[in-house]
This record gives structure tokens, C-alpha cells and sequence, in this order.
């Protein structure tokens, strides 16, 4: 993707005009991750705001068993920074590690804010990917209260498959917050449906 795309991309979403979002286009810096190369570690403020263009990413934090729970995969087209820690300037507690080999483009905080206070437009862009991050976040919230796994594991493969075939069941089985047994149980009862 070249920057040109990039602005059809802020524009699309018919919150920023063409030539607002060349202009915001062209504050995105182009950048690659290898696979299991790490965008943000656990203690780093994330200071980065990554549109991921190819690739795909997780997020994870460590439990108090020191084991991995991926809290969030990341496919191509969405924003990826950890909300907390990039807004509050605090340390994170999440990892951002590439499950695949990314591209995609990024700004910084203070980039971010610069346009945030000299584009209006590009402030309800933000605003809109808060609010869906935010609705998508407690969406997951009531799934793991409301739904069994293998409705959970149902909706994962309804909304985002390609996940299955980029990241480890470990790594799934830990996002639904069932064992590697368990989703290897749903599976093999699914494939005899």
C-alpha cells in the first residue's frame, strides 16, 4: 500500500475529506515486523499507532501462573496500539508481537496529537476507532460471561477464519480461555458435524 491508498483509506470512512486525509497520509511512516518480532513489550509505553496494511498480530499479557493469554488478534486493516498505555502514557502490560510477517504504517503520540489538534476531522476518525475498539472490547466481555466455548470459538471463526490458519492454537485456545485440550475437543466434535 502507498500513502496514496493509505488516504483512501481515511476517506472511505466519510469522517475526513481527500485532501485532509492526504494530508494526514502523509504523516504515517511505513514500517515491517518479521514474524514473532514485537511491536510493543510489557513495561514500554506504546508509542505507536500502526495502521497494519498485511500481517497478522496479537496481543498478550502473562498471568499470574506466568503462562501467555492473548487478549486480542489483529488482522489487516485495523489500528493497533495497546489504548492504554499509548493514551494514559503509562507502561504496558500487554505484549504486541507479529504472528506473520506485517507491514503497515504508523505515527507516533505526538504526532497523533498534533493531528488530533489541527484536524477535527481526523479527531473524529479517532474517535470512531475508540468507539469501536471499545464496543468490540466489551462485545468480548459479555461473549466469555454469556457463551459457551465452542459458541465463542464459532463467532471466532465466523468473524475473522484467517486467524486459524496464522496463529498457534495455543494461542487461540488462550484468547477463548480454554485449554489447548479443550479447543482440540470442540474441533474434532465440529469436524463430525
Amino acid at each position: 500500500m502507498n500513502r496514496e491508498a493509505l488516504a483512501q483509506l481515511f476517506h472511505s470512512t466519510n469522517l475526513v475529506s481527500l485532501s485532509t486525509a492526504n494530508t494526514i497520509a502523509d504523516q504515517f511512516e511505513h514500517k515491517q515486523l518479521l514474524k514473532n518480532q514485537y511491536l510493543l513489550t510489557a513495561g514500554k509505553i506504546c508509542d505507536e499507532y500502526l495502521f497494519l496494511e498485511q500481517g497478522y498480530m496479537r496481543a498478550f499479557a502473562q498471568n499470574t501462573a506466568g503462562e501467555e493469554v492473548t487478549t486480542t488478534f489483529y488482522v489487516p486493516g485495523q489500528m493497533v496500539f495497546e489504548v492504554a498505555s499509548f493514551f494514559n502514557r503509562t507502561r504496558s502490560k500487554e505484549n504486541i508481537q507479529a504472528l506473520t510477517d506485517c507491514e503497515g504504517w504508523f505515527i507516533t503520540f505526538k504526532q497523533l496529537n498534533e493531528l488530533f489538534h489541527t484536524l477535527p476531522e481526523f479527531r473524529e476518525f479517532g474517535r470512531s476507532v475508540l468507539v469501536n475498539s471499545f464496543a468490540s472490547f466489551k462485545n468480548r466481555m459479555l461473549s466469555a460471561i454469556t457463551e459457551t466455548a465452542e459458541e465463542r470459538y464459532l463467532s471466532l471463526l465466523k468473524s475473522n477464519p484467517e486467524i486459524l490458519q496464522h496463529a498457534p492454537l495455543k494461542h487461540i485456545a488462550s484468547y477463548l480461555g480454554i485449554t489447548d485440550t479443550s479447543l482440540s475437543r470442540i474441533r474434532a466434535a465440529m469436524s463430525k458435524k
